[in-house]
């Protein structure tokens, strides 16, 4: 059964679309820790971040680099966090957060509730720096 993150790589499931390239996507989380958490994913389906084979676990942190950076250029933060859970969607995935404090990469705190309007609004921020 493919994950959420494969419904919304065919687009069976609209996102807000970061950047893509033949082998990732990058989207804003509609459930963020804080405005402009962005997900980074294989197209692959692969459930385990660390069965990706070598070379492109190295090409997905060159992408997931260049997202950090224009995250960081478009959102007022003292660093883009990078996490890697892997329990909540059956689909590697890696989390960049923007974050002033230790606890904005706290994934037992409740998750902001931006309006579709907002999340529109950061993912085009964050595109224009690209």
């Amino acid at each position: 059964m493919s994950s959420i993150f494969t419904k919304i790589i065919t687009g069976e499931i609209p996102c807000y679309k970061i950047a893509e390239t033949d082998q990732f996507l990058a989207f804003l989380d509609v459930f963020p820790l804080v405005h402009g958490h962005v997900l980074v994913v294989p197209k692959k389906e692969i459930d385990y971040i660390f069965d990706i084979e070598d070379a492109e676990l190295s090409a997905m942190m060159l992408f997931a680099k260049k997202i950090a950076k224009a995250q960081k250029a478009a959102i007022v933060c003292k660093r883009i966090g990078l996490a890697v859970i892997g329990l909540e969607v059956p689909h590697a995935h890696i989390h960049l957060v923007p974050m002033n404090t230790a606890n904005d990469v706290n994934f037992t705190q409740p998750k902001i509730k931006p309006s579709p309007e907002e999340l529109s609004a950061v993912a085009e921020k964050i595109k224009a720096k690209l």
